[in-house]
């Protein structure tokens, strides 16, 4: 995959419904890329170690699994713990 068809996965996996309580947190991954799915944006650099779309969509799983468990309103925002988790 080149990577821009890795952020072009990513932005489709990010706007499908999941049904479930992750749904309320894939708008706050959308607004973590600033609704920048272009190929210059560095915030997709975790990209260049994922090489199918399974892998990127395992990588956002558990991201959202770790909202659930571990995202703590009061002692970081958002944005914070999507770096922790997808930054470079």
């Amino acid at each position: 995959m080149t990577h821009l068809q890795k952020i072009q996965h990513l932005q489709k996996f990010l706007n499908q419904p999941h049904h479930s309580y992750y749904d309320d947190f894939t708008a706050d991954i959308l607004l973590y890329f600033n609704d920048d799915f272009s190929e210059v944006n560095p915030q997709f650099d975790f990209l260049d170690e994922l090489n199918s779309p399974e892998a990127i969509e395992q990588k956002i799983a558990f991201l959202l699994s770790q909202f659930v468990l571990k995202f703590d309103a009061e002692q970081e925002t958002e944005n914070d713990f999507i770096h922790y988790y997808i930054g470079s």
